[in-house]
């Protein structure tokens, strides 16, 4: 509500606000987004379901040999909101031996400059690769080649990019800005908060970690995503949700 408030006041007090509230239950994805929605004391149902993915697609990882060079990746928009300058610096803390970070994405609002300045001030420019905005095989090359999966944003109301890297078997490094708290329970990841020294400790923690370590936690990521993410399940929880607001409306 903060970015192009003004607007979006208007078009809260406009129709907005009058639309939701005519609703007869609101979609989250995550418990979070449904906080955030109760917020707006709306006076509707919220039924928390989350995105589904189709892990079938993502198969074919293969784990690095001891010596070979490990690969961390970032895959979203290169925007101030994806934390990525704060990633840069907690690499230039760590300067994990062995690793390489590889940031895919379309730059937004010319950020990709800012970044590209922070790594050449921090003396990285020989370890962290731009490698575009990716989309089909490319992208899937990319996850199939990458150890560590760090998305250390600010803020989302899902991120499915994370869900993206566990059905591809890879552990991922996040932060409390996203929903992931799943990554400490299931020992498939880290989720640390959105501050430089959190994210270093993390990055820490996840080069401590062989590649026989790294492999097992990213078989049981692999293994949430397709018992709790997979479309079968995920569809069956929208048809009860739809069902019950028939029933509740007395169709």
């Amino acid at each position: 509500m903060n970015s192009k408030k003004w607007k979006k006041q208007l078009a809260w007090w406009s129709y907005q606000k009058r639309d939701l509230e005519r609703a007869q239950c609101h979609h989250a994805t995550a418990d979070t987004e449904a906080k955030h929605i109760d917020c707006l004391r709306l006076g509707v149902p919220i039924c928390v379901i989350p995105n589904g993915m189709d892990v079938r697609i993502c198969l074919g990882k293969k784990e690095k040999g001891i010596d070979e060079q490990k690969v961390a990746l970032f895959l979203s928009r290169i925007h101030p909101k994806k934390g990525l300058l704060m990633l840069i610096e907690a690499w230039a803390k760590v300067r994990p031996n062995g690793w390489t970070l590889q940031i895919a994405g379309p730059d937004e609002i010319g950020h990709i400059r800012e970044v590209e300045a922070e790594i050449l001030a921090a003396g990285l420019g020989n370890v962290i690769s731009f490698i575009g905005a990716l989309q089909g095989i490319e992208k899937e090359r990319a996850f199939l080649n990458a150890d560590l999966f760090v998305l250390p944003t600010y803020s989302e109301n899902f991120g499915i990019v994370v869900a993206e890297a566990l059905a591809y078997g890879i552990p991922v490094l996040t932060t409390t800005g996203a929903p992931w708290s799943v990554l400490l329970h299931k020992n498939c990841g880290w989720w640390v908060k959105p501050t430089v020294g959190d994210i270093a400790h993390g990055l820490k923690q996840a080069i401590s970690c062989d590649s026989g370590m790294l492999a097992a936690m990213g078989r049981r990521g692999r293994a949430w995503v397709e018992k709790e993410l997979s479309w079968g399940r995920i569809a069956g929880q929208f048809i009860q949700m739809y069902r019950d607001v028939l029933k509740e409306a007395g169709i």
